[in-house]
């Protein structure tokens, strides 16, 4: 199936709609960023008609890109400003980076597949994200140089926060990431306050598991 760009937009619109708003997203910045990145250019050429669907797809390397939804509510919960400086673990796709290029001033984001961190690029630049920078690595350690950062995200299931990116958030930073094992975890936000964690458990969720150490250079 051959959908056109007219179709691509109602389709997007209609996810913001009944996927997102009816949800309970209220944050309009997200909303307007969910509305203008296309979530279609993120996925394999076999599956951009599935683009919009309500549900992870698979981006090859055994990853996925995530549910709109919960997507959004990551995004919602870290009540990101245009001046903010992101770390992103685990690019993917490139679609999350995408939205997080909208809504901050810059992002930073690792991806421990080259062959997904090479697609993330290309798929970005199409776009016209110039206010991102990705890197080949093991996301748990974070990049340091380029710290501290205002909010982390974290894309990918881990048994708990790893100590480095809690260390490169900024006094007052968020960090958002989901806890727990392997078959299912929760959302968490956890706020630097006093240079200590300040945990909030949010929504349970489902993510592919962050790996840490491998870096599969492709």
């Amino acid at each position: 199936m051959i959908l056109s760009r007219t179709s691509f937009d109602k389709q997007r619109e209609e996810m913001v709609r009944t996927q997102l708003a009816e949800r309970g997203i209220r944050d309009l910045r997200v909303l307007e960023a969910m509305r203008s990145v296309p979530r279609h250019e993120f996925v394999p050429e076999e599956l951009r008609d599935r683009g919009y669907e309500d549900c992870p797809l698979p981006i090859g390397e055994g990853q996925t890109i995530s549910q709109p939804y919960i997507v959004a509510a990551m995004l919602e919960h870290l009540a990101l400003a245009a001046t903010d400086r992101v770390l992103e673990v685990g690019t993917g796709s490139g679609y999350v980076t995408a939205l997080l290029s909208v809504l901050c001033a810059s992002v930073f984001s690792v991806e421990r597949h080259g062959a997904l961190a090479e697609g993330a690029r290309a798929a970005l630049a199409r776009l016209g994200c110039n206010n991102v920078a990705i890197r080949v690595g093991d996301g748990s350690v974070g990049w340091s140089e380029a710290a501290p950062f205002d909010a982390v995200v974290v894309s990918a299931a881990t048994a708990e926060v790893p100590a480095a990116l809690f260390e490169q958030l900024r006094e007052g930073g968020r960090l958002i990431a989901p806890v727990g094992p392997a078959w299912e975890q929760e959302l968490q936000l956890v706020r630097k306050v006093g240079g200590k964690p300040a945990v909030a458990r949010l929504e349970g969720c489902r993510f592919v598991p962050l790996v840490r150490g491998e870096v599969d250079s492709g």
